[in-house]
């Protein structure tokens, strides 16, 4: 099986990534200047968040988070192309992780209903967690 068919959804996830670094920064400098918040005041991201209204910090909080569970989709999705073990499930598993994502940071950025984020969150987990288990499994 091609190995860039599980490279994909990992170039997806990290271009979301980008899109939320766009739209964090396009909600984010317009309020800082309507409400005249001096950019060194975002030395400390929570006194800065303190400061901006709720709707610009949730992007903000949402492209953080980007870079926590992410990262081990990212590691996941890279050894198991390292160890030739690309199959249907792991990319099946992969592309719904990259959609639970794109949805969770939607409703964050968004509505934020913080159940629908930990459902969006908990499955994402889920299709990672089977990648994860099937490599473990594979290993013993």
């Amino acid at each position: 099986m091609p190995v860039d068919l599980l490279l994909q959804p990992v170039f997806a996830m990290a271009g979301w990534t980008f899109v939320m670094m766009v739209w964090m920064y396009a909600t984010r400098l317009p309020a800082m200047m309507k409400l005249k918040i001096h950019p060194q005041k975002g030395q400390d991201t929570r006194e800065l968040a303190q400061l901006l209204p709720k709707e610009v910090s949730r992007v903000a909080n949402n492209y953080n988070h980007l870079f926590e569970q992410p990262t081990v989709f990212y590691v996941v999705c890279i050894a198991i192309v390292l160890m030739e073990h690309t199959d249907t499930v792991h990319i099946y598993c992969a592309w719904i992780y990259v959609m639970l994502r794109v949805f969770h940071s939607l409703v964050q950025a968004t509505i934020d209903k913080v159940m629908l984020r930990f459902t969006l969150f908990s499955l994402s987990w889920l299709a990672l967690g089977v990648m994860i288990m099937r490599e473990i499994l594979s290993m013993l």
